[in-house]
């Protein structure tokens, strides 16, 4: 049980919060209420809905901001779903000139902002070429007010001076766009993010205040734009529109073929085969990792992960040598790139993304899936790759249904690597 989950119950229980919800729907407690367990900044900051505390979670809990130093626990639909990314994807380019914003440069949500502007994915994404960046930064809300949707029917909350952080706002010649900016993929994100924001941007101009969630990994821009159908209410955030943008590689066919060809198969290592599909998300925990190391329980919270997912992504990235598991000083699990890791993040755009290809292309079973899928024009079926994996002599993977279930892997892997291929 990590230290949150602990302070918390202890909370709940000085506090008796439960019976507090069960009487009266809600419970509201103050900065300096929590202050005597664990620093309030570290108990009550939720991003995704998995970082609650294992309390919250148990009872369908989640906690808002209303004041500076003061929340209100209840039932709250406080969090959202991403919807899936559109498969179509535009391709652009960095203008030639700016040496400073190279894709191995883009370290923070403020300069992959700033990347998307130079680039036009904003211009192009809000349909309006004349934006210009204004405020950002944190600042106070204001007063203002909105219900909520809760298990016990719909709540009123009253905000007043609290908090708020934008990342970005560009301001066109007809809207206002309010920027929510990440470096990791996750599953859902918390509205509030969104909300406050908007509702306070929304009473100080007078034209439409948008919305808008970038995420940026890889070298591709994710961007979701929301509008509240209901000003004044917090669950009807609706999606406008999903579009994602990836900057050129100029990788051709001729470059995938070229790794096919000198690819040397390894022995398969003393690890899990990868139960991870998704590439882009690796990727994105090799690039975190590359800013520091982190222990399992941080990687689990940042991504919003279930401790098996994070034995998942840590484990696929592991059997590609491009990360290690040790333990720090107080016994930690902790996760950092290897030295090979390292070296292939540290290389130019397109030499990094063929380098990744590469040590995948290592491994059998996904060298002939590639070559299988290059010969046919299409994907093999599952059946088909799970004859090519029991050929190559995997690590512990016995049973049929396990040999199916990774095949998803292989899928996933072969069709990001045929992804990088830049239109010609």
């Amino acid at each position: 049980m990590g230290l949150n989950d602990r302070a918390w119950e202890q909370i709940f229980e000085k506090y008796h919060i439960l019976k507090e919800l069960s009487d009266k729907g809600s419970f509201s407690i103050s900065a300096n209420q929590i202050k005597e367990f664990r620093e309030p900044r570290l108990m009550t900051k939720f991003d995704h809905r998995v970082n609650l505390p294992k309390i919250f979670l148990d009872n369908g809990l989640a906690i808002l901001p209303v004041t500076r130093g003061d929340y209100v626990i209840s039932s709250f639909e406080a969090y959202r779903e991403f919807e899936e990314p559109s498969g179509d994807v535009r391709r652009v380019s960095i203008p030639a000139y700016l040496q400073s914003l190279m894709p191995q440069f883009l370290v923070s949500e403020a300069i992959s902002l700033n990347c998307a502007h130079a680039c036009g994915i904003l211009g192009d994404f809000l349909e309006d070429e004349a934006i210009v960046p204004t405020v950002s930064g944190r600042m106070g809300s204001g007063d203002f007010a909105f219900d909520i949707n809760t298990a016990s029917g719909v709540k009123r909350l009253t905000v007043s001076n609290s908090q708020i952080e934008i990342d970005a706002a560009y301001e066109g010649i007809h809207s206002l766009s309010l920027f929510e900016a990440k470096r990791d993929l996750s599953d859902d994100f918390l509205v509030r993010q969104l909300y406050y924001p908007f509702c306070v941007w929304s009473r100080r101009v007078a034209k439409p205040v948008k919305p808008v969630f970038l995420i940026f990994s890889n070298g591709i821009f994710c961007l979701y734009q929301y509008r509240f159908a209901v000003p004044g209410s917090y669950n009807s955030l609706e999606l406008v529109k999903q579009r994602n943008y990836m900057i050129e590689t100029e990788i051709a066919l001729a470059d995938l073929e070229g790794l096919l060809n000198t690819a040397c198969p390894i022995r398969e290592p003393d690890i899990p085969f990868p139960q991870a599909n998704s590439m882009a998300r690796l990727i994105n925990l090799i690039e975190l990792l590359h800013a520091k190391p982190m222990t399992k329980d941080e990687i689990t919270s940042r991504y919003g992960f279930d401790s098996r997912q994070t034995n998942y992504y840590t484990d696929a990235g592991r059997y590609l040598e491009l990360m290690e598991k040790d333990r720090d000083s107080e016994r930690n699990i902790i996760f950092r790139l290897s030295p090979l890791g390292r070296r292939i993040m540290k290389m130019p755009y397109r030499e990094r993304q063929l380098a990744l290809a590469a040590q995948v292309l290592r491994h059998r079973a996904f060298k002939d899936t590639l070559k299988l899928r290059l010969q046919c024009g299409g994907m093999p079926d599952a059946a088909a790759i799970v004859r090519i994996m029991k050929d190559a002599d995997l690590y512990h993977v016995d049973a049929d249904s396990t040999y199916y279930r990774r095949s998803s892997t292989i899928t996933g892997w072969v069709n990001w690597m045929l992804g990088l291929i830049g239109e010609r």
